[in-house]
Order: C-alpha cells, then structure tokens, then sequence
C-alpha cells in the first residue's frame, strides 16, 4: 500500500493488486480509480482553502493600512482647516508656539525663537499635499519675515528655524533667494563651532544651563540642526560644512550616551581643552534620566547621519535607539511615551505626543534603510503611533486648540511651560510622518 499525507490528515490507499485477491481485477481497478479522483478532488479543496485564506488574511492586513492611510488622508485635510484657522488669528511677525486653553489664547514669539520655523514648515507640507494659493500666500509672506535669520548666530536652532522652513521651500521650487538663505544660516550656525571640543555649541553659558564662562554646552537637540550643514556642503561644495557635521555627530555619540543607548540632555566641556566636565538635564526628570524627547532628537539626528553618509556606525546607533525606545518596559501600550522614561509618577506622568510625533518620523525613514525583520518592525511602530495620535485621545477637533492639531505636548516640565499643551514643533513631525507614511504605502 502507500500513503498520501496532508497537514492535518493522513489517507491511506491500498493498491489495486491487492484487491483483486477480494474482487475482480476490473473492479478493483475502478474502484482504485475512484478513491485516487476523490483524493485528488479533497487536496485541491485542501489548496484552495489554504490560499483562500492568505487573502484573506492579506486583505485584512491591507484594510487596515488602507484604513490608516484613509485616516492619514482626513486628518491632512482638518489640518489645513485647523491651519486657515490659525492663521486667522496670528498676529504680523508673530509665531505660532501653543495654545493656552484657560484663556483662550494663542500663545506666540518672534522669529528668533527657536520653533519659529516650524509654522512655515508645517504650511509646506499642507501646500505639498494640497497645493492651494492661500498657504501659498502665506507662507511667502512668513518666509519674508523669517529670512533675516539667516544672520542669527546667537543660537544653535538655525536647523529648525531655516532648514525646515526654507529647506523645505527649497525642495518644492527651488529658487536661488531659497538657497542664499540656507547658505547663510549654515555659515551663522558653523560660526558656533570649536574644533578643540569638535561640537557646535548649543547655549551659551548662563547659570541656568549650569555652565561657567569657560564652559561649553552641547545638548542631543543640537543633532537636529545638522541637516542644514549637509545641505550647505552638497550645495557649495565645501567640504567643511559636512566635517563640522560628522565631527559634532561623532562627539556626541562618545559622550551623550549611556551603555544602554538612552541619552543625556545636556553635556558641559571644557572650551579650552576639550575634557568633558559633566553630564546633566535641563529639560528631564533628573540628570541620569532619559527625557522622550531627547532619545527622539538623538533618533531622527542618526538617521539622518546616515543619510547623508551611508556610513554603518550611524545606522548601527540609529537602530540602538530605536531598539532603546520602542522596547522599553516603560512604553505605553499605545507608542506615546511619557514625558520622561523614568518620571516619577508613571503611569500617572502625561505623556509627550510631540515625542511621539518624532519617533514615528524618524522610524518610517529609519525603516526604509535596514533588514526585512527590523523594517517591519519600524513600519509597524510607526503606524501604530499615527494610530494612536490620529485618534481623537489626541487629535484636536477642527475650530479648537488654537489651531493646532495634536493636544497633550509636553515642553519643559522642570520649568513649568507647556505642560500637556500644543506645540508646533509637535504638529510640524506629525504633518511630516503623514507625508512620509502616504509616500511609503504609495510606493508599496
């Protein structure tokens, strides 16, 4: 006899040799014949059902991402809306920070502030997505005022502040004025660079950052704002731009952070000599704590590293982070982590949705440079962050929050300022993880 296996079942057929010492050979032929159709019959049902079953599993998978994407969609199209309701109320030469609720107040600053080019940033975006003439109108105007920054070399936040205002305006109508600009604010933002400590500084010494007058304050924001140099390099040609960029990166690898990958908030070297001298926080929970917002900068700036570079080292500390942040014991179910991975009153402590915003961005990028294994894992992390935020936990209604869309941002706990409020910069990486996220499902 011999056997016919399927996975959950075995069939047994006795061959028509043996039967004919029972019936004769015709018949035990026939009958031979008959249960060999009837097997076969079974094992294309058996088949069938099997890839019935993928599809449908596949097509349970593909609603869903289809059923975020349709979501993503929406809320681009309230965002605007919240945006042209925004910009009713914003004042000339004014920027949109956040929203008091209390008072019913926007909240705003001048263009040397550092979130000054998150507004202009975001109404790129929304014009990318929609192209109409009245963000078109607008941010000509903004962009107008926030030129002059170019010469700032007061601050370190020149990245934010040009790079995701005029960068992005470069990139969609690329205009010789657009360039100038960048150029100019990567020579303010180089200007602030030691080749002893081989750093850009980020703040000058005052007795809140803790520094001394020969000290030299570093703090993991600062990796934010290299984008621009690398611009400035492949734009000029000047190599010094992109060795300030790596040399910063490099430093920065070697002493912001811990074993574990989780980073500090601020580190103080010596101007003169280069010798470390501390290693602290100014907007976290405590110096040895791991702020979320400062292990999301620290995440988007190595992705960014290695971009530009394609060298390992910075993919390698890029998936460190991201294997940091996205399992640890202390990440809520939901991918919208507290304002600090150690606060103290987890799981009562509010939680960052600009974090959030940051992590889901840097990871949908993050995603398209590793393996099968870990691209999936980031893709999946980072649409479960779009879920959770584009849920109305977060999401603000059209016609409330100032304008804003994304609520329960967390700015500087330690010093009592936008706590559990909008923030731009929360909603300037939630509008770009949405166009990142419409542009990976496209191109799937």
């Amino acid at each position: 006899m011999f056997f016919v296996h399927f996975k959950k079942f075995r069939v047994v057929i006795v061959h028509p040799n043996s039967i004919t010492r029972i019936y004769s050979k015709t018949i035990a032929s026939h009958f031979y014949q008959v249960i060999k159709r009837v097997i076969i019959y079974m094992e294309k049902k058996f088949l069938i059902g099997i890839a019935l079953l993928l599809l449908l599993f596949n097509a349970c998978k593909s609603a869903k991402k289809s059923g975020l994407n349709t979501r993503v969609e929406k809320v681009l199209l309230s965002t605007s809306s919240q945006y042209t309701y925004m910009m009713q109320g914003l004042p000339e030469g004014q920027y949109p920070k956040t929203y008091n609720a209390q008072q019913d107040q926007l909240e705003t600053s001048g263009s040397d502030w550092w979130c000054s080019g998150f507004y202009p940033g975001t109404l790129l975006y929304l014009y990318e997505a929609f192209h109409s003439p009245v963000f078109a109108r607008e941010i000509d105007r903004v962009l107008s005022d926030l030129q002059k920054e170019q010469y700032n070399t007061t601050t370190h936040d020149l990245g934010f502040m040009m790079y995701c205002s005029f960068g992005n305006a470069e990139r969609l109508n690329p205009k010789p004025e657009y360039k100038e600009v960048l150029m100019n604010s990567a020579k303010s933002l180089a200007s602030r660079y030691n080749d002893t400590v081989k750093c850009i500084r980020s703040w000058d010494s005052a007795s809140w950052n803790k520094a001394s007058e020969d000290d030299f304050v570093v703090i993991i924001d600062n990796m934010m704002n290299l984008e621009l140099l690398f611009w400035a390099s492949h734009n000029s040609g000047d190599s010094s731009y992109y060795n300030i960029a790596v040399n910063h990166a490099d430093k920065t690898m070697e002493n912001h952070f811990r074993s574990d990958y989780s980073s500090y908030h601020e580190v103080i070297y010596d101007e003169h000599t280069g010798a470390l001298k501390a290693q602290i926080t100014n907007q976290g929970a405590a110096d040895d704590s791991s702020w979320a917002r400062g292990q999301a900068w620290g995440l988007y700036g190595y992705v960014v590293l290695y971009r530009e570079t394609k060298d390992q080292k910075y993919l390698q500390q890029a998936n460190a982070i991201a294997n940091y942040i996205v399992h640890h014991p202390q990440m809520p179910k939901d991918k919208v982590p507290y304002w600090d991975f150690d606060a103290p009153n987890i799981p009562n402590a509010l939680k960052d949705s600009s974090a959030a915003a940051i992590i889901a961005s840097a990871l949908l990028e993050l995603s398209t440079y590793v393996a099968t294994d870990l691209k999936q894992e980031y893709y999946n992390t980072a649409a479960l962050i779009l879920e959770s935020l584009l849920s109305t936990e977060y999401l603000a209604a059209t016609g409330t929050n100032g304008g804003f869309i994304l609520k329960h941002g967390v700015g500087n706990m330690p010093n009592n300022t936008e706590i559990d409020a909008p923030l731009s910069y929360g909603d300037y990486y939630l509008v770009e993880a949405m166009m990142r996220y419409k542009k990976q499902v496209q191109n799937q």
